[in-house]
C-alpha cells in the first residue's frame, strides 16, 4: 500500500468519539441513518424566560465517568465533553492512555471551540456583581477559555507534541480536523486527537441568538423534532445545540505498524474568508465557493468525483439557498448528480461541535456506504433545488469522496475532503 499520496503522508481516521444529543458513535449513526432528530424542549436550565425552549441537549451525561470528581468541579462543561469524547475515541482506536503517553511527544490535540466553557466566566461574573461574593474562583477565567478542552485533552492523555485551539465559530470543528492532517502531512506528528466542542446552551445564548432572528420560530416550542428543516421552503432558523466530536488521525504508515482499523482518508481540506459581514452571510456564496474549491485542490480530486456533500445545512433562509448556490458554482451541472444532507436536520447546530460530529458522521457514511437523509423537508424551495436526500436513509454503494462543509459567523468558511478507507 501507497504510503504517500502526492508526495505527502496520507491521513487516515482510526477512532471515533462522541457527545451528542444524539448520544456516543453508535447510537448517533444509527440516530441519524433512522432520521431520529435529538431535539427536545430543554430541560437543564431555566427556559420559562426565554421565548425558544428547544434545543439539540445532550442529556444523562456524567462526566464523573471520565474524570475525577474534584478535577471536574473545577472544568467546564465545553472541557468534560472533550475529555470523554477523546477518551471514547482514544478506546476506539484501539490506545490507551499508557500507549499515548509513550509516544507524547509525536501526539499532538488540535481541538477548537467558540466560546469553550463560556458559562463559567459567566456564573463568576453574574454572582460576583450581585452578591457579597468577594473572593472569585481564581481559576474560573482561565477555565472558561476557548483553549481549555484542548488543554485538558493534552493533560489527561499526557500528548506533549502541538497542541492548537483553533477558534473561528461554526467552522472551528471542520478546520481542526483539517489542520491537524496538515500537522501530520508535514511529519510534525504521527498521531493527533482532534475535533470541536461547544456547550453554551444558556438563557444568554438563546436569547442573544433570538434576538438576532437566528432560531427556528417559537411555534416549534410544541414540536422539537419538526424544528431544524434545511432547505425546506418553510425553514424559519437553526436550533441551538451542544455536543463534541472527535477523531484520531493518524499517518497511515503508523496506523498500519501498530495494525488500527481505519475508518477514512482525509484527502485535503479548504478555509476562506467571506470579508463581508460579521454575521450576514455573503448572498453570492464567494467564500464558501473558495473554501469547496480549495479543499478539492489540496485534496488533488476532481470536482466530478465527488459524490456526497455533507452540507452546513443551517436551516436559515440565508445559508441554505446560499450553499447551494456556491455547491452549484464550484460543481457546475454534476451538482445536480451530487446527493447532498444535513447532519443539523437532527442534531441542530452545535456551533464548533458541529464540523467534527458530521466529519463522524462521513466517516461512517463511507465504511457503511449509507447517507443519512435531510429530515422534515416537506417543501420545495425553487432556491434549493439539489437533491437533498429527503427524509430517509440512501444505500450508497460505491461511495468513494465526501465534500463537508462549515461556515460560521464573521465569515469563517471550512471545507474538507474525505475518502474511503485505503
Amino acid at each position: 500500500m501507497e504510503l504517500l499520496r502526492n508526495g505527502r503522508p496520507r491521513v487516515v481516521i482510526t477512532g471515533l468519539g462522541c457527545v451528542s444529543a444524539l448520544g456516543p458513535v453508535k447510537s448517533l449513526w444509527e440516530g441519524l441513518k433512522a432520521g431520529r432528530s435529538g431535539i427536545r424542549r430543554i430541560e437543564t436550565i431555566p427556559i420559562e424566560h426565554v421565548p425558544i425552549k428547544i434545543g439539540g441537549e445532550v442529556r444523562d451525561f456524567d462526566p464523573t465517568e471520565y474524570i475525577e470528581r474534584k478535577e471536574a468541579r473545577r472544568m467546564g462543561r465545553a472541557s468534560h465533553f472533550a475529555v470523554a469524547a477523546s477518551s471514547m475515541a482514544i478506546e476506539d482506536a484501539g490506545l490507551t492512555a499508557e500507549k499515548i503517553e509513550t509516544e507524547g511527544e509525536r501526539v499532538g490535540v488540535v481541538i477548537g471551540s467558540s466560546l469553550g466553557a463560556h458559562e463559567m466566566a459567566e456564573q463568576t461574573t453574574f454572582k460576583y456583581r450581585t452578591t457579597n461574593y468577594s473572593k472569585p474562583n481564581p481559576l474560573s477565567l482561565v477555565n472558561s477559555l476557548p483553549n481549555m478542552p484542548a488543554h485538558y485533552v493534552s493533560k489527561f492523555f499526557r500528548s506533549l507534541g502541538p497542541l492548537y485551539a483553533p477558534s473561528v465559530a461554526c467552522a472551528s470543528g471542520t478546520q481542526s480536523v483539517g489542520e491537524a492532517s496538515d500537522l501530520i502531512r508535514h511529519g510534525r506528528s504521527d498521531m493527533i486527537i482532534a475535533g470541536g466542542v461547544e456547550s453554551v446552551l444558556q438563557d444568554y445564548a438563546i436569547a442573544g441568538f433570538d434576538a438576532m432572528q437566528a432560531l427556528a420560530s417559537e411555534k416549534y416550542n410544541d414540536q422539537p423534532e419538526a424544528a431544524s428543516r434545511p432547505f425546506d421552503a418553510e425553514r424559519s432558523g437553526f436550533v441551538f445545540s451542544e455536543g463534541c466530536g472527535i477523531v484520531i488521525l493518524e499517518s497511515l504508515a503508523h496506523a498500519l505498524k501498530r495494525g488500527a482499523k481505519i475508518y477514512a482518508e482525509v484527502l485535503g481540506h479548504g478555509s476562506s474568508s467571506d470579508a463581508y459581514h460579521i454575521a450576514a452571510l455573503d448572498p453570492e456564496g464567494r467564500g464558501a465557493t473558495r473554501s469547496m474549491r480549495w479543499a478539492l485542490e489540496d485534496a488533488h480530486v476532481n470536482a466530478q468525483d465527488i459524490q456526497y456533500v455533507n452540507a452546513h445545512g443551517s436551516s436559515t433562509k440565508a445559508n441554505d439557498a446560499m450553499e447551494t448556490l456556491a455547491i452549484k458554482n464550484v460543481f457546475g451541472e454534476h451538482a445536480y448528480n451530487l446527493s447532498v444532507s444535513s447532519t443539523k436536520s437532527m442534531l441542530g447546530h452545535a456551533l464548533a461541535g458541529s464540523g467534527a460530529l458530521e466529519i463522524i458522521a462521513c466517516a461512517m457514511s463511507l465504511v457503511e456506504q449509507v447517507i443519512h437523509p435531510t429530515i422534515n423537508y416537506e417543501t420545495p424551495d425553487p432556491d434549493c433545488d439539489l437533491d437533498y436526500v429527503p427524509n430517509v436513509a440512501r444505500d450508497a454503494k460505491g461511495l468513494r469522496y465526501i465534500l463537508s462543509n462549515s461556515f460560521g459567523l464573521g465569515g469563517q468558511n471550512a471545507s474538507i475532503v474525505l475518502a474511503a478507507r485505503p
